[in-house]
């Protein structure tokens, strides 16, 4: 065949080939599966990377209003992820995660709860969530080991369009919702009791700080509520950071403070929560200081109780964790169905890399020997049977939690 022979055939048979735009089918839009699929896989290849993203990029992709999952709503069971930062505080095995997956039940019967505790350690929470993105869910509750380090996950999960609820702590990057008690209160409430627990002798009192850890936004807003109302009030002779919020850290903190100013040089102690607490008392008895000063504390946990019916520490704040897991819950399953959240929230917050969260800040409680039945006993968080346990009995016969023949008096 000639060379202009072999070029006519080849035109002709590109000619056939060819569709005319008319004629062509068009292309099915990809379904809410098929993207999630596609940006799930970008984000596995993308996991084992070291991305650069600028602050104002991050601002931008998460301004909050906008629903996460621009693929439409979902309307088959949700699969949520729930990440919670350790198990040692006992709140969170025994409290939050049963609440947050009772309500999610409730609301979805079919819907499914992964959950997952970081045992202190950030970066096996970065591969939880990687992992779990990866695995499908539809998003995440997310209370952050270290809330900087776990940015670039939660930029991940925003552009796999798994949308993110800040859980009692307030993570960086694009979160969609954020529920928390109103920390500042919460320092506010033990500055008060505090100051209280000094009485007139406050103003020349001596006392120790010792805040949670610096990797916990949270610790710095009950740090900021406790200094505006003991500032020019009462002598603030040590205060410290507590690595990891453990109590074995709030120890040697407080021997190291007792060093310093001498073991009756100790007016008062604001510990931040009641593992503190405990680190704290323990040392003070360690130095054989036989009149324990006032002591706050945090979370309304068993052993706090107990240790302040026997006079050992003299507050605590609780936090009713039903209406915080509950509404967690709700905000998690509004946004896995690709809802607005205007319907939960009325409050907007600011993080360090985004402004404008929709968020629900609830109201803690300050709890003495005086109230404990009117508070966590009213409220069914605890029975007294289980603080009032037979080492505690007397102390509980005072605050009038049992009868003399050490019958439980619950709340009516």
């Amino acid at each position: 065949m000639s060379r202009s022979r072999a070029r006519s055939a080849m035109s002709r048979s590109r000619a056939r080939s060819r569709v005319h735009p008319r004629t062509r089918s068009r292309a099915r839009p990809p379904t809410r599966s098929r993207t999630r699929d596609r940006l799930r896989a970008a984000v596995a290849v993308a996991a084992g990377l070291v991305l650069a993203v600028s602050l104002a990029a991050c601002g931008k992709a998460a301004q909050v209003g906008e629903t996460v999952g621009a693929a439409g709503p979902h309307h088959g069971p949700l699969r949520i992820g729930l990440l919670l930062p350790e198990n040692e505080i006992v709140r969170f095995e025994r409290f939050d995660a049963p609440l947050i997956q009772q309500r999610v039940k409730q609301l979805c019967p079919n819907c499914t709860v992964s959950y997952s505790s970081a045992q202190h350690d950030p970066t096996s929470q970065r591969n939880q969530i990687d992992a779990m993105i990866t695995n499908g869910v539809d998003v995440l509750i997310l209370d952050a080991v270290d809330t900087k380090a776990v940015r670039h996950s939660v930029i991940q999960a925003r552009r796999a369009g798994v949308p993110v609820v800040a859980y009692d702590r307030l993570a960086e990057g694009p979160i969609s919702g954020y529920v928390s008690f109103d920390g500042g209160r919460v320092g506010k409430l033990q500055g008060e009791a505090l100051l209280r627990a000094l009485g007139p002798k406050a103003r020349s009192s001596h006392i120790v700080m010792m805040n949670g850890s610096s990797t916990d936004p949270n610790a710095g807003w009950f740090e900021r509520g406790a200094r505006s109302v003991l500032q020019g009030r009462v002598k603030i002779a040590k205060s410290y950071e507590t690595v990891g919020w453990r109590p074995e850290n709030a120890n040697r903190n407080m021997a190291a403070a007792i060093a310093a100013l001498g073991p009756y040089g100790i007016d008062g102690v604001l510990a931040a929560n009641d593992g503190l607490a405990s680190g704290v008392i323990t040392a003070l008895k360690a130095a054989r200081v036989h009149r324990i000063p006032p002591v706050t504390g945090q979370d309304a946990e068993v052993a706090g109780l107990q240790r302040i019916l026997a006079g050992e520490q003299y507050m605590t704040v609780y936090k009713p964790f039903k209406p915080e897991a509950y509404t967690a819950a709700e905000m998690a399953v509004a946004l896995g169905r690709g809802h607005s959240l205007s319907k939960i929230t009325k409050q907007r917050v600011n993080s360090f890399t985004n402004r404008g969260i929709p968020a629900v800040l609830l109201e803690p409680v300050a709890v003495t020997a005086r109230n404990i039945k009117s508070t966590v006993i009213k409220d069914g968080m605890y029975r007294v049977d289980q603080i009032c346990t037979k080492k505690y009995a007397d102390d509980c016969r005072k605050a009038g939690l049992i009868d003399p023949d050490g019958s439980p008096r619950d709340a009516e």
